[in-house]
């Protein structure tokens, strides 16, 4: 099944473009996203899954890392409505949804990503999420949403 890709955007392109951190550590995670794939951070020492990505299994300490596909579906383990943006540039977005995805087929790893839909609906912790694309290709990146499975 393949999951659904926006060129709606949630929020307004107002902030600085999104990607890798200069020292290129999580490079392989903002290339999945681009091709409409997740990948979290594996340890090939001990099989540890970690996201936000590092050079430095928090298990074990190996710095043998890699990388593991998951499948883009979760349940809410936490949620914030954000009334008060910082920045100040999405103060007219207000208010929105910041999710944290608890992700079943990783172990339990959390991913935060915006909650798409109104941004006034209920949200209810564990409630099953999936995973939206939203590209941004003119600035060449792709953001990772998520919506409520109905």
């Amino acid at each position: 099944m393949a999951i659904e890709t926006t060129t709606k955007f949630y929020l307004p392109e107002v902030l600085p473009p999104a990607g890798p951190a200069p020292d290129g550590r999580d490079l392989e995670y903002w290339q999945a996203l681009n091709q409409h794939r997740i990948v979290v951070q594996r340890c090939n020492a001990c099989g540890n899954l970690q996201m936000e990505p590092e050079y430095i299994c928090y298990k074990c300490h190996s710095l043998d890392r890699g990388w593991q596909e998951v499948s883009g579906k979760g349940r809410i383990y936490s949620w914030v409505r954000i009334w008060h943006p910082v920045p100040q540039a999405l103060k007219d977005s207000c208010p929105f949804l910041v999710v944290l995805v608890e992700l079943p087929d990783a172990n339990g790893l959390r991913i935060a990503g915006n909650l798409l839909g109104d941004p006034n609906q209920e949200v209810v912790i564990g409630a099953p999420v999936e995973a939206v694309f939203e590209d941004h290709k003119e600035r060449g990146y792709t953001l990772l949403q998520w919506r409520l499975v109905r």
